[in-house]
């Protein structure tokens, strides 16, 4: 049996979708293939994302922003978008969840923490269903 493969995607793949993928590294191992992308990536992770997560042992400091890809997207058993809105292609056989998240951007991570708490019910929630 494969893996299952999850692609979170959000419009800058800084915050929200990096969050997302970390929680699911680390809860899922190497039990799921883990992706994340971006409509309109950013230059980097976004600081206030990188420090929540620290705070709770898990680092995405190492991650950089990645384009959307209709590859990524097709080769994928899961897609989970968080507010790309129309940006991400449709494939038939693949499942799509829209998780709708507040947007870390431009926040500190006092604001961070609520969104990377809620990040983390959802995943281990989609982590049951894929188990």
């Amino acid at each position: 049996m494969t893996r299952p493969s999850v692609l979170f995607v959000c419009v800058h793949n800084a915050g929200r979708s990096q969050m997302a993928a970390g929680w699911l590294r680390h809860l899922a191992g190497d039990g799921v293939e883990v992706r994340s992308a971006g409509s309109i990536p950013a230059d980097q992770v976004n600081p206030a994302a990188v420090e929540a997560m620290a705070e709770v042992g898990i680092d995405i400091s190492d991650q950089r922003p990645k384009v959307l890809t209709g590859d990524a997207v097709e080769s994928s058993d899961v897609v989970i978008t968080m507010g790309c809105g129309d940006a991400c292609p449709v494939f038939p056989g693949t499942r799509y969840l829209d998780w709708q998240l507040d947007d870390p951007a431009g926040k500190g991570v006092e604001a961070v923490r609520p969104i990377r708490d809620e990040i983390e019910r959802r995943v281990r929630a989609l982590l049951s269903e894929l188990g």
